[in-house]
């Protein structure tokens, strides 16, 4: 391949941050050149043809203008090319205070972080329960840099907070929290992805960047996260980083490639999360329900096979399905007999007769009732007089609540999807899958309300009603 050379400068290029971009400074004496020109100059061939197609000229501040991502590729570029350069601002801004572990991490956690160090960017995929904070502490002693973790939920803010200080031998204080009110920076700090895509300027300032649940991170609004930050060392953390959307593959331009995973069971058979069994239990309709289920499906049914409709997967549902009802009186009914079918399946009465049971036999034990449908976590609470958290229990009752439950003053709890992850759920011996959705990410997050290390085996049940759509749901979450 030929290779364009940079004319002989008397200055070398400077690369600084403006504004919200990467400012690429030429010497003048090549400020005069076209935009494609400079940049074959600069960069020559080594640049990726997706990056320079995205660089601007800035005529009034002499400079190209790129995203802040690329300055990884932008360095290596320039230095493929023999062309001088220098940067303006401190990449690795290191911290003004030590740090020391405050306890021996496991073998995994050590493979985890040694996996991560070797390309310094990265995601790291473990199971709820396996201590992936602690690896995220692991992460900023071992790299001794200004760091910024973003989470998803105003709750993590003081949750990471009090781990990270744990995890780091620091007091409380010496790390600083962004979101929900909260707006002090400091050399160790917490962000939730709404402040963050709020503020970017923010993240010019730190040299680790740390997403928890990252698998949030490619949605429209928060991949401006990513793409702001000039940061190059990247961790990202998650369970399930999947994607219905597919999206999760963008987390390697984002955050760089999976680096490291272990799955539960993995981490079972060592020891390190307790032996779990999962045991499906068969629920069956009475005899009128299962009339209107199959009604509701045929129904249902009926309108694909006429418009031809193929579901793949649920963005196809909204597009094809939920679009489609807001102006068509025949998709609108579908939809409706498609709602009618799930809620009669998921919602079986003969499974409150399940959960007696199972609450009887378990009365002794830690138990957490999860469901897809709010009103049916307020029918467990009240039908079993148990306490309750859903989306719109208040924050300081739910404190509560997990608190008591956390001491064993209150032994059973039920809750919706408000708990599947960002909130740091005390750990139990059982528990209940009343319903849920098809993702893998719901199912592998509620397993891992169980499965931090403890005497005898855990115990995760599901309540799938047989003859019914949930059959499929339940397979392919698992």
């Amino acid at each position: 391949m030929h290779q364009i050379k940079a004319p002989a400068m008397g200055a070398p290029t400077v690369i600084n941050q403006r504004g919200r971009d990467l400012a690429i400074i030429p010497p003048p004496e090549m400020v005069a050149m076209g935009r494609q020109e400079l940049i074959a100059a600069l960069f020559g061939p080594y640049l990726p043809l997706e990056i320079t197609q995205g660089i601007e000229w800035d005529k009034r501040g002499q400079c190209l203008r790129s995203l802040p991502m690329h300055l990884i590729s932008v360095k290596l570029a320039l230095q493929q090319q023999h062309t001088p350069f220098r940067i303006a601002f401190d990449e690795r801004p290191a911290l003004p205070f030590k740090t020391t572990l405050a306890m021996e991490a496991r073998p995994y956690q050590q493979d985890a972080l040694k996996a991560w160090l070797a390309q310094q960017r990265g995601v790291v995929v473990l199971p709820t329960g396996a201590g992936k904070t602690f690896v995220a502490a692991m992460a900023i002693h071992a790299t001794g840099l200004w760091t910024l973790a973003v989470v998803p939920t105003i709750d993590l803010l003081q949750q990471w907070r009090a781990a990270l200080a744990a995890a780091l031998s620091l007091p409380a204080k010496e790390i600083g929290m962004f979101g929900g009110g909260e707006k002090e920076l400091k050399p160790i700090t917490i962000i939730t992805y709404d402040s963050a895509a709020l503020y970017p300027r923010e993240l010019r300032q730190f040299g680790l960047l740390i997403f928890d649940e990252c698998h949030h991170l490619p949605a429209p609004t928060y991949r401006l996260i990513a793409e702001s930050a000039f940061t190059p060392l990247r961790l990202g953390l998650s369970a399930t980083p999947e994607r219905s959307d597919m999206a999760h593959v963008e987390l390697e331009e984002l955050i760089g490639p999976e680096v490291y995973r272990r799955s539960p069971a993995e981490l079972t058979e060592g020891r390190f999360l307790a032996q779990y069994q999962e045991k499906v239990i068969d629920i069956a309709l009475a005899a009128e329900d299962q009339e209107r289920y199959a009604e509701q499906r045929r129904l249902y049914r009926s309108f694909l096979q006429r418009r031809r409709i193929v579901i793949r997967n649920p963005e196809d549902f909204q597009q094809k399905i939920i679009y489609m009802s807001a102006r068509d009186p025949e998709a609108r009914e579908a939809m409706l007999a498609w709602r009618e079918a799930r809620n009669i399946a998921m919602n079986a009465p003969a499974k409150y007769t399940e959960i007696e049971r199972l609450l009887h036999e378990h009365s002794s034990d830690q138990v957490i009732l999860f469901s897809e449908y709010n009103y049916v976590v307020d029918e467990i609470s009240r039908r079993f007089c148990i306490p309750s958290i859903t989306y719109k229990t208040p924050t300081e009752e739910r404190r509560l609540i997990l608190e008591r439950f956390r001491s064993g003053e209150y032994t059973k709890l039920a809750t919706g999807r408000v708990l599947n992850e960002g909130v740091d759920v005390p750990d139990c011996r059982v528990a209940i899958i009343v319903s849920g959705n098809s993702t893998k990410r719901e199912y592998i997050q509620r397993l891992g309300r169980i499965l931090r290390p403890k005497v005898g085996q855990a115990l995760l049940y599901e309540l799938v009603t047989g003859g019914t759509t949930e059959e499929q749901m339940a397979k392919r979450r698992r």
